[in-house]
């Protein structure tokens, strides 16, 4: 090598490092936050700071990296092509950070919907965490595509949905078979007999939010077979419509997971009806460009298991059970 090539490749490498951790990191923090008043508030920085470090970030890379629109800031173009390198390489800098560390691990951040995160993560991340005592567990609890808006913005590492919703940045991998079913109060007029075509159409409905992967769920069971239902109820929580359901008030489309207490103990009947059954894979989704830290790619390994586990007993509940190790 040359003494002329040598300069050239140590000015290059100066160049590069001129850009710093800090700047990333204030650069993300404004990215999801979409001002640098708040994103000082996430990084434990003034205000000040934080802009000063955006527009050292913006000199150094050459190019501006938001629109600024009225009081917020918008990334544009370079921005977007910026934010899933800039959050990777944050990601592997926490991860180095804990590489040594006993007393602290990178924390497993999660997003999950509401059938999901309340009915079959609870335990699975209990097992887990047997094994990564030390790795603090974040889980944001949202419908489907809250769960695919946050790991598309990074704000976890892996999603979990119901619905067959997508994102041209996020891949998807099939997880597990879930069953939906029809359910009422013992004493609504339907229970205990054949519900015909004519009945579930004339019937008053409680169903989830649009948006929801139940609904979709729902909505693709029900609507090509049944036609219009009478939906007077749009609840976003599965508890809420579990327990207007059980007035007698209406009928409900469910996860056979999410109703399975109910069933047991009687206070909601499955009802008979000639229609055929109805299935959904819940999914795991995960950015395309997001660097995957050993915490949660363990997590993600453990869930993997848990699901060939459920394939191969199809008739057993989905809940986990056994002390066993993830």
């Amino acid at each position: 090598m040359t003494e002329k090539s040598g300069n050239y490749r140590a000015t290059q490498a100066a160049a590069r490092l001129r850009l710093n951790l800090r700047q990333l990191e204030v650069f993300v923090a404004t990215a999801r936050a979409g001002s640098t008043r708040a994103a000082a508030d996430h990084v434990a920085r003034s205000q000040s700071a934080a802009s000063s470090a955006l527009a050292e970030l913006e000199q150094c890379l050459g190019v501006e990296l938001f629109d600024r629109v009225r009081r917020r800031l918008a990334l544009n173009e370079n921005g977007r092509a910026l934010l899933p390198l800039a959050a990777s390489l944050l990601d592997q800098a926490a991860e180095l950070e804990h590489l040594f560390s006993g007393e602290h691990a990178a924390p497993l951040r999660l997003a999950a919907s509401l059938t999901i995160g309340e009915y079959l993560l609870p335990d699975l991340l209990a097992r887990w965490k047997l094994d990564h005592p030390l790795s603090p567990v974040r889980l944001l609890i949202g419908n489907t595509s809250e769960v695919i808006a946050a790991v598309a913005a990074f704000e976890a590492d892996v999603g979990f949905i119901e619905g067959p919703q997508t994102h041209p940045q996020l891949i998807v991998r099939p997880w597990l078979n879930d069953e939906m079913v029809i359910v009422a109060a013992p004493s609504h007029a339907l229970a205990g007999r054949t519900a015909s075509v004519r009945h579930l159409r004339e019937a008053t409905w409680a169903l989830r939010e649009p948006g929801s992967g139940t609904r979709e769920a729902a909505d693709r069971w029900l609507l090509e077979r049944v036609g219009s239902l009478r939906v007077e109820f749009e609840l976003g929580s599965p508890e809420a419509i579990k327990r207007l359901v059980a007035t007698g008030s209406a009928l409900a489309c469910l996860s056979r997971e999410v109703v399975a207490r109910e069933l047991a103990q009687g206070t909601l009947v499955e009802l008979v009806t000639r229609l055929p059954r109805a299935t959904r894979r819940l999914a795991m989704v995960l950015h395309r460009d997001k660097h995957l830290g050993r915490s949660t790619d363990n997590f993600v390994r453990h869930c993997a298991a848990f699901a060939t586990t459920a394939m191969a007993t199809p008739q057993a509940p989905l809940r986990v059970t056994g002390p066993g190790r993830g």
